[in-house]
């Protein structure tokens, strides 16, 4: 990935009236956003439903300075800026719609690992909810070892769910509703330095952006959307990982909720969130293994051999070799294995499905039949 499109990735956010849907669909239409503002003056042609009051907002010089000296401040500080064209951009945001096109991390993490949960919950939490943090990962460790734990490094669930996965030796990363040159709240500072050698910090805001509180509300949807499941912890009957909770939903990803005593303050989101069928009920990690389909499978004897269908085109040969390997899986977990983005891949598995090459299982998990 070149330095051009990274900082035509930046200035296209920094265009205002864009907005971050456009972009991305700027981005899906024509390839990269270094195409895009070549292609600015032809873009009506190229693009019929596109209006001139859009190539008009594309002229902004002022945005390419901005971003050039945020990707300055990057090189300086050994700053991963991630586009949509960067293998490491996590891959399950990619397929939301409201994908940041653009995304700042520090660390070692890596964002398309295996297994990606995350954890949110109330700023107030409870003993209760905090031994549940620490059962949970602990549990989770021995039960799905490559995963990664991710949060918004906030005051309680948040915090304590990225200390227990330091603890337990897992990699956790949090999402910042700011930028890469401050961290907040600074009481959580050794923390998070301490997730920069297996973890890391990700954000979409540039340096200079206050945390104010509508950026910890847009921030949930990165939370929800670059992880195969969120697990809400404890919750009051309004806050942020509701909203979490609700995104993960509109994605189409697993949630779980952590139930709780009917007169407990810190409960009542969560006991909604399932009584609602919004979240399924968890108590352990072995609930989310299990439902998820993670479990840890036994070495298959090498003297086993099957052979693939001669008729499965070569996608389906890719994915078929995928189950073969790896064993029952999250359609989240193959779009990640297989490269393909979700839109792709659900027709592909309908088809292998009417061949009789996999069976789908309760969750979104595909196996592949003998």
């Amino acid at each position: 990935m070149t330095n051009d499109e990274r900082i035509n990735a930046i200035a296209l956010t920094l265009c205002e009236g864009i907005g971050r849907i456009n972009a991305k669909r700027l981005i899906d239409e024509m390839g990269s956003a270094t195409a895009v503002f070549e292609n600015r003056l032809r873009l009506p042609e190229l693009l019929p439903e596109l209006n001139q009051r859009m190539v008009d907002l594309l002229d902004c010089p002022d945005a390419f300075k901005r971003a050039e000296q945020e990707l300055a401040f990057c090189e300086k500080k050994n700053i991963q800026c991630l586009t949509f064209q960067d293998e490491a951009y996590p891959s399950r945001l990619r397929e939301c719609e409201d994908a940041p096109i653009v995304l700042f991390f520090k660390g070692h993490a890596d964002l398309n690992k295996l297994h990606v949960v995350s954890m949110v919950g109330t700023r107030k939490a409870t003993e209760y909810g905090k031994q549940f943090c620490a059962n949970f990962v602990r549990d989770l460790v021995t039960l799905c070892p490559d995963v990664l734990i991710v949060s918004g490094l906030a005051y309680g669930i948040d915090i304590h769910s990225h200390r227990e996965a330091i603890a337990n030796g897992l990699s956790t990363v949090a999402v910042l509703a700011h930028g890469l040159d401050r961290i907040y709240p600074n009481a959580h500072r050794q923390t998070a330095i301490k997730m920069l050698d297996n973890g890391g910090l990700l954000t979409e805001y540039l340096t200079g952006t206050n945390p104010d509180a509508f950026n910890f509300v847009e921030r949930n949807r990165i939370v929800a959307g670059m992880a195969d499941a969120t697990v809400v912890v404890e919750s009051a009957s309004k806050g942020g990982s509701l909203i979490t909770a609700g995104l993960a939903n509109s994605y189409n990803r697993d949630c779980f909720s952590v139930p709780g005593r009917i007169n407990d303050e810190m409960s009542i989101g969560c006991n909604n969130l399932i009584k609602d069928n919004k979240a399924a009920l968890i108590t352990q990690a072995e609930d989310l293994v299990n439902a998820m389909g993670w479990q840890q499978k036994g070495a298959k004897p090498e003297a086993i051999q099957r052979n693939l269908f001669a008729d499965l085109t070569p996608e389906e040969t890719q994915i078929a070799k995928i189950l073969k390997e790896r064993g029952d899986l999250h359609m989240n977990n193959l779009t990640v294995e297989a490269n393909l983005p979700i839109h792709k891949l659900t027709p592909i598995l309908f088809s292998m499905e009417m061949k009789g090459v996999v069976k789908a299982l309760v969750g979104g998990v595909y196996h592949l039949l003998d």
